[in-house]
């Protein structure tokens, strides 16, 4: 994950439109901390995917969307995974946390988890 303050400049115009597209399209308020799947890009001229980590001061949630330049603007539309690696919420509800804990051990050797501001 990139956080803030480490995003590439080539890819900052579009993370900004594309925060100001998601929360006019959700209705919400997030701010960007970070950017995820997006080490390979070096061409923002042409279209690419990019998880957007969101955060309102509560909740935090990754968004991905897919950037489509078009002249000195951009055009997005949201990415549906069928099994993201990260999932949307970051801190997943009650349910939903030991079964996706349980497959990402299933994967992987270990899992580190992180408790930061109230959320896993």
């Amino acid at each position: 994950m990139q956080d803030i303050d480490s995003i590439p400049g080539h890819l900052a115009p579009a993370a900004r439109a594309a925060l100001s597209w998601v929360n006019d399209t959700r209705g919400s308020n997030y701010q960007l901390t970070g950017l995820v799947g997006v080490d390979g890009v070096d061409n923002a001229s042409q279209p690419f995917e990019m998880g957007l980590v969101l955060c309102d001061g509560e909740i935090c949630a990754r968004e991905q969307v897919r950037v489509i330049p078009e002249d000195d603007a951009f055009h997005f539309d949201f990415v549906n995974e069928s099994e993201p690696d990260i999932p949307p919420l970051l801190d997943p509800p009650v349910g939903v946390r030991r079964d996706w804990l349980d497959r990402q051990l299933e994967k992987f050797e270990f899992v580190l988890l992180l408790y930061y501001r109230g959320l896993w």
